[in-house]
């Protein structure tokens, strides 16, 4: 796996921002739902805290949240300018800074885990439009194994995921239970879903099967892990742990719907990974596998926005080599003009991800019109397997 993000050119991007993409057109197959790879009726949120876990040595997380906002209270918000490593970043087309949660419903709770020492912002994009569709997403910077700090080993690392998920999900049920705090009320205690990219895509198998010592969550409903290793024979950096994969009797023991997203060209973490887990996840009820065909293993983050972002401060790609060495090659294979269109990327990410969860979380049927081979007969960039 790959660190995905850029190491110590954050200081030069304070006061700065970059524009996000725009939404594409959409086949829908099924009218009487919203299209699941645009932006839906609710305008989005964001806020960040820092809870404390007392029961694991006072370990603090920075957490990110996007949440849906009703239309009347989002008149006079700011827009949200992202944080990148504690530095001003871009400012969102569509996320509002700490605007109220939208109070006509309770909403889901989605759990979100970044990559091996990866950001909590790292896909921006599919934050805001899974909050717009009326999910809540929470975003846990992994102390110990981020961009920020990353003194962890390997195993310390995988033996942090799965308790730092479990320990968001105790925080913001919390908050929903609590008078004072702005998600009072505003959250399922049920119907809970986990994804995450690359080292985040084992988080999230990790929440429903165990790993790394840590047992499974009970409370989790359904995953979608990205890009995540099953088996460590097939990968370059090639580890010894027993925590760098998941055994057959793992992946036995996933008993909720699970989609596994990859792109072909990923040379990171071979998609033959998610062939794996695809035949030997056989208990769960809905086995989903969607491989973007032309996608590498940074088309699922917001790799072209950060390398936008730098260039719109007029740092070329000829000066990355001093501040952001750790952009260039990603940059190149996922952004350039021989790249499979990054555009497309995020929005069949988007679209699957979107159909998944409203399915399986909210229980939306109309949602298995976009779910089957014959919805992925109309999009050319798409393998697409269930059972």
């Amino acid at each position: 796996m790959v660190r995905l993000f850029l190491i110590g050119f954050v200081a030069l991007v304070a006061a700065c921002s970059s524009d996000s993409g725009s939404n594409p057109e959409t086949r829908a197959p099924e009218p009487s739902v919203d299209a699941p790879d645009e932006l839906s009726s609710f305008a989005v949120g964001h806020g960040m805290f820092n809870p404390v876990d007392s029961e694991r040595a006072d370990r603090e997380l920075l957490v990110d949240v996007w949440y849906p906002v009703d239309a009347e209270d989002a008149e006079d918000a700011e827009p949200r300018q992202y944080s990148l490593g504690g530095f001003p970043g871009q400012v969102s087309d569509v996320a509002l800074a700490d605007a109220p949660v939208a109070s006509s419903k309770k909403h889901h709770l989605l759990v979100f885990s970044h990559g091996y020492g990866g950001i909590g912002t790292q896909s921006i994009e599919l934050m805001e439009v899974l909050a717009s569709h009326g999910f809540i997403v929470a975003s846990p910077e992994h102390t110990g194994n981020s961009q920020t700090n990353s003194d962890d080993t390997f195993d310390e690392a995988a033996a942090n995921r799965v308790p730092d998920v479990s320990f968001v999900i105790d925080t913001m049920l919390a908050r929903s239970a609590d008078p004072e705090d702005p998600f009072f009320g505003a959250i399922e205690e049920e119907g809970i879903g986990v994804l995450g990219n690359s080292f985040g895509a084992m988080t999230a198998i990790g929440m429903a099967a165990g790993w790394a010592g840590a047992d499974a969550d009970p409370r989790v409903d359904a995953i979608l892990p990205v890009s995540g290793v099953i088996d460590a024979e097939l990968q370059s950096d090639e580890r010894t742990s027993p925590n760098a994969g998941f055994t057959q009797e793992q992946l036995e023991a996933i008993v909720v719907p699970t989609m596994l997203m990859g792109g072909t060209e990923d040379v990171n973490v071979f998609l033959e990974n998610n062939e794996i887990a695809f035949n030997q996840i056989v208990n769960a009820p809905a086995v989903y596998k969607v491989d973007i065909i032309g996608a590498n293993h940074t088309h699922f983050a917001s790799v072209c926005q950060f390398g936008e972002l730098l260039i719109g401060l007029g740092i070329e790609e000829d000066q990355w080599q001093v501040i952001a060495p750790d952009l260039i090659e990603p940059y190149a294979n996922t952004c350039g003009p021989d790249a499979f269109p990054i555009e497309e990327a995020n929005r069949l990410q988007n679209l699957y991800t979107v159909a998944f969860f409203r399915r399986h979380i909210l229980g939306e049927e109309g949602y298995d019109a976009y779910l089957t081979p014959e919805f992925a007969d109309t999009e050319p960039a798409i393998n697409f397997q269930r059972k």
